[in-house]
C-alpha cells in the first residue's frame, strides 16, 4: 500500500526499515512521551514485524505506514489508522516522527493523508486519536486536522514515575467533508 503527499511517500513497512526506526526511537526527545527508557535492535525489530504481520491480515484493519521523504528517500517516522474489525464505523489514528524532523509539518501532512484514506477508502464515520496532554505538539497536529477535543481523561497512563493525562480528539466524516469544501472554496477564484 502506498499513499503520497506533496513531500512524503507513505508506504508499507519492510523488515529492513528497522535500523532507521531504531535511529529515531533511541533519541531522548522521542522517548520522552513513551514508557520506554531505551530501545534495542530486538525491540524495534519486533515493532516493525508487528506492522508486517498486520499487512498480511485479510481483511486488513490496521494500516501503519512508513513515512519517507520524497526528496531523499529517508524514513522519518510512521503514521497509521486502525479499526477494531472490518466495516467498523470508526478508527483511530497515530503517528510518530524522527525528532530531527519535528517542526516541518510532516506529521500533519502524513496524518491528513491517513484521515483522507480513512474517510474515502475505509468509509469510516468517525476518526479519533489520543495523545498525552503534555505532548502539545501532537495535540496541535490533531487540531490542524480539524479534530475536535472530546475530553481530557486524568491520569490515564503511568510511566517514568508519574501519571499522565491524555487528550481525546475526534473528527466526523461530515465535518471533514465540510472543512475540505470550505478550503476548496477559499482557494477557488
Amino acid at each position: 500500500m502506498e499513499l503520497t503527499t506533496d513531500r512524503l511517500i507513505l508506504r508499507d513497512f519492510v523488515f529492513d526499515d528497522w535500523p532507521a526506526v531504531l535511529a529515531y526511537q533511541r533519541d531522548p526527545r522521542y522517548l520522552r512521551y513513551y514508557p520506554w527508557t531505551e530501545r534495542t535492535p530486538e525491540d524495534v525489530q519486533r515493532f516493525v514485524q508487528r506492522f508486517l504481520d498486520q499487512q498480511q491480515a485479510q481483511p486488513r484493519v490496521k494500516v501503519q505506514l512508513a513515512l519517507v521523504l520524497k526528496s531523499t528517500g529517508q524514513l522519518i517516522g510512521n503514521c497509521g489508522i486502525r479499526q477494531e474489525a472490518f466495516d467498523e464505523p470508526q478508527a483511530d489514528i497515530g503517528y510518530e516522527l524522527n525528532p530531527d524532523q519535528w517542526g516541518h509539518g510532516y506529521a500533519t501532512e502524513a496524518a491528513r493523508a491517513i484521515v483522507e484514506f480513512g474517510f474515502t477508502r475505509l468509509k469510516v464515520h468517525r476518526i479519533w486519536a489520543r495523545c498525552l496532554a503534555a505532548n502539545t505538539a501532537s495535540a496541535r497536529v490533531l487540531e490542524r486536522l480539524g479534530m475536535h477535543p472530546e475530553g481530557r481523561p486524568r491520569e490515564t497512563d503511568y510511566f517514568k514515575g508519574r501519571w499522565w493525562d491524555t487528550l481525546m480528539y475526534a473528527l466526523l466524516e461530515d465535518d471533514w467533508r465540510a472543512r475540505n469544501q470550505a478550503t476548496r472554496n477559499q482557494v477557488s477564484p
